[in-house]
């Protein structure tokens, strides 16, 4: 059906992700609670996409192993500690931020076991939600492609 009278870019509409840009990777956690909740966490006044809300976790170090970052982020952010074989893969997202200039790459594990009470390190907001309602939340571009997965996975 790739044909002339077909073209490809008919078949799947959008423009395509510019190239070119730096990617950044980052590793963010869907935290289950026993009740099936997801805990979502604001994002400070004065960073980027502030107000929204996300799953979270941060950026990969050159070197390092996306669980071990998340573990990491999970600590710093919320003052909790999980281990890597505690993070199952849910899948990835792929944004492109023009106006920052970079290309993010978000993996998302869910985590279902950890120690501590999650809160926020950094000034964030943190709250439980069921899936549904994470889909009416303002959320970053990034993290939304994630909902669907995350509603079949739970």
């Amino acid at each position: 059906m790739n044909d002339a009278h077909h073209p490809i870019n008919l078949l799947c509409p959008g423009d395509p992700p510019p190239s070119g840009l730096p990617i950044v990777l980052v590793a963010a956690a869907a935290l289950v609670d026993s009740d099936g909740r997801v805990l979502v966490a604001q994002r400070p006044a004065g960073k980027h996409l502030a107000g929204m809300w996300e799953f979270p976790g941060g950026k990969i170090e050159p070197g390092e192993p996306p669980e071990l970052a998340l573990v990491r982020e999970l600590k710093e952010e919320l003052a909790i500690d999980t281990a890597a074989s505690c993070l199952a893969p849910c899948g990835f997202a792929s944004h492109a931020f023009d106006d920052k200039q970079f290309h993010l790459v978000m993996l998302l594990f869910a985590c279902r076991k950890w120690h501590g009470r999650p809160e926020g390190q950094q000034g964030q907001a943190v709250k439980w939600v069921r899936v549904p309602e994470l889909f009416r939340l303002d959320m970053p571009p990034a993290d939304r492609p994630l909902l669907g997965l995350l509603q079949a996975l739970l």
